[in-house]
């Protein structure tokens, strides 16, 4: 099991540039099997959830020919949907959460699919149901194979229907539109995701020939075409990792230039960490953060202590509430960080606390944060990552605390950060692999 090491203390400097989204990534390389045409994707980051998702689209029968370090293309001409009943693809698959995505393109094109049982709480029921209702509410029957080990979907056609999701899952509504982009009819998806990733994903699904209408908003219109056709595609920047180097600016008080950042679509992102005292300017796309001695929390206007919550896209993505709760450490003031929509996301506190930091975790979804203000800072210990957002989060702390961190499972981190510990020596940062 590989480790970081991290001596912190450092100032940081110079100009990064974030690789491409991640989560978008996994829906725009599953929707290349709705057709048998070339599809030519840029701006793939080399990681391991990616990496493995390319893997299982080669091993079904996916021709992939790799252009440049980043850009792929693809064509599914020649398809073996059996392959996703076999034990090889469940034993791949059930590394990777996002395998989940296949589902919908094989069931709108091949009439059929294959989803590998979840284990315990990785997936979680209600996420992974809300694709299962959506698919059946088209038209396909759904049944738990006990031979197979897998649950497996069918149809003879889908056809379009109108559906209120119960949640505006990003995963389930992609998973749905390219099921129905196939169907026969008009398909009206209400309380649907829209996430920028959402709607880079319908954008590229019209150019190949779909009928997506409502593209942006929570409610969508499809109308079903019989056939789709080949088309380019260039992921954005991982909003995720942008707000990372915004927080990894501010706790190691260094002065970052984020190129290429994608800025118009990062939301609410940006207001969320100057509520935090963070000072930064955007020019043109890329974000430049000064280097900042300290940076104070806002409160309410009425003088309420601040909370930062997640909550569905336009609000702010559960993806970041990590990064603000160890950035919250070391600013002057207290925040209440909530988060709604996943539990055991705060557990990793406990790290922080043995770092110094002072913290109260409340609940399963609440954690008070006492910022210190660099009246102490933070010390180096020797902790694990428990899982992609919260490793990031503890690397970020390590590069401010004093002394050495030793951080370990960082296959974690390898998930979704492209050779993070690479791209921040660049910057100054003393990080070794172990």
């Amino acid at each position: 099991m590989s480790s970081f090491e991290v001596i912190g203390g450092k100032k940081l400097s110079g100009t990064i540039v974030p690789q491409g989204a991640k989560n978008e990534a996994l829906q725009i390389l599953s929707a290349v099997v709705l057709t048998d045409q070339v599809i030519t994707i840029s701006n793939i980051p080399d990681i391991v959830d990616v990496n493995l998702l390319i893997e299982l689209l080669h091993e079904i029968g996916v021709k992939i020919n790799r252009i440049s370090a980043d850009t792929y293309s693809f064509q599914a001409d020649q398809i073996d949907i059996d392959y996703l009943a076999s034990e090889d693809f469940r034993k791949k698959s059930g590394r990777l959460r996002g395998s989940v995505m296949l589902a919908g393109p094989m069931l709108a094109r091949f009439k059929k699919a294959y989803i590998p049982k979840p284990g315990g709480d990785k997936i979680g029921r209600r996420r992974l149901d809300t694709h299962i209702i959506g698919f059946e509410k088209l038209g396909a029957t759904y049944a738990y194979d006990d031979a197979l080990g897998c649950f497996t979907l069918s149809s003879n056609q889908l056809k379009g229907t109108f559906m209120l999701l119960d949640e505006p899952s990003v995963t389930g509504t992609a998973n749905i539109v390219m099921a129905a982009v196939l169907a026969e009819g008009i398909t009206t998806i209400y309380n649907a995701a829209c996430e920028p990733y959402l709607q880079q994903l319908c954008n590229m699904l019209n150019r190949m020939g779909a009928k997506i209408a409502g593209i942006g908003s929570n409610l969508l219109t499809i109308e079903g075409v019989s056939k789709l056709g080949g088309t380019e595609h260039r992921l954005l920047p991982d909003m995720i990792e942008i707000g990372s180097f915004i927080g990894l600016a501010a706790m190691t008080q260094s002065e970052i230039t984020i190129k290429n950042a994608g800025v118009a679509h990062l939301g609410i992102i940006p207001e969320k960490f100057r509520l935090l005292g963070i000072e930064f300017d955007i020019k043109d796309d890329d974000i430049y953060i000064p280097a900042q001695d300290s940076y104070t929390i806002q409160t309410f206007m009425d003088g309420g202590i601040l909370t930062i919550s997640d909550h569905p896209w336009p609000g702010f993505t559960p993806d970041l509430l990590s990064i603000v709760l160890v950035v919250a450490t070391q600013a002057i003031g207290s925040v209440l960080i909530h988060q709604k929509m996943f539990e055991s996301r705060l557990f990793f506190t406990d790290k922080l606390i043995d770092m110094g930091a002072q913290i109260i975790l409340c609940d399963p979804h609440r954690a008070t944060v006492i910022g210190l203000g660099r009246k102490n800072n933070l010390r180096g210990i020797t902790m694990s990552s428990p899982d992609i957002r919260a490793g990031q989060a503890l690397l970020i702390a390590a590069l401010s605390a004093e002394g050495k961190s030793t951080i370990q499972n960082i296959e974690q981190i390898d998930r979704g950060y492209q050779f993070i510990d690479t791209r921040l020596r660049a910057l100054g940062a003393d990080i070794q692999r172990k």
